[in-house]
């Protein structure tokens, strides 16, 4: 069973290191292709989110957003694979962050395209928010059945 729960984990995070692998080969002086391709996205969830709250969010360098989601996919899938919570962390802190700036479907009307390709690619993303989750809850029961267990106290026979 553990050796299937570890492929399980390797499997689940090959998709984080593999894409943490590309990432740091192209990043570069100017952080490579991904920071190019998050401006334009990045911007425009700025945009979104001054538009429905007021609020002005600060200025952030795109090269030093993708060297973070680089660090958290890298970082925290090595640690997932081991088994460790911590890592689970990691990559939730990124699926929550970068899930709706990648794929802003709400910018689009519902007959295009692209609204399709995102919001799949949003669900999907979201389905794997919703294992890390299950996989934290099911660390987190384990944890507190032994020490229920271990409080329980032992009957005396007579």
């Amino acid at each position: 069973m553990e050796l299937a729960s570890f492929l399980g984990r390797a499997l689940f995070v090959s998709v984080f290191l593999l894409s943490a692998w590309q990432e740091f080969n192209d990043f570069g002086e100017d952080g490579g292709r991904s920071a190019k391709s998050l401006k334009p996205k990045f911007n425009a969830f700025v945009n979104h989110v001054t538009t429905h709250t007021g609020q002005q969010l600060p200025p952030v360098d795109m090269k030093i957003l993708v060297a973070a989601a680089i660090a958290l996919k890298g970082i925290g899938g090595l640690l997932f694979v081991f088994g460790s919570s911590l890592g689970a962390y990691l990559l939730l802190l990124h699926q929550a962050v970068a899930t709706p700036i990648l794929y802003d479907f709400y910018n689009y009307d519902v007959d295009r395209k692209e609204f399709g390709q995102l919001f799949s690619k949003f669900t999907q993303s979201m389905a794997l928010l919703g294992a890390l989750l299950f996989f934290i809850g099911m660390k987190n029961s384990r944890k507190h059945g032994r020490q229920l267990r271990k409080k329980a106290p032992k009957a005396k026979a007579n």
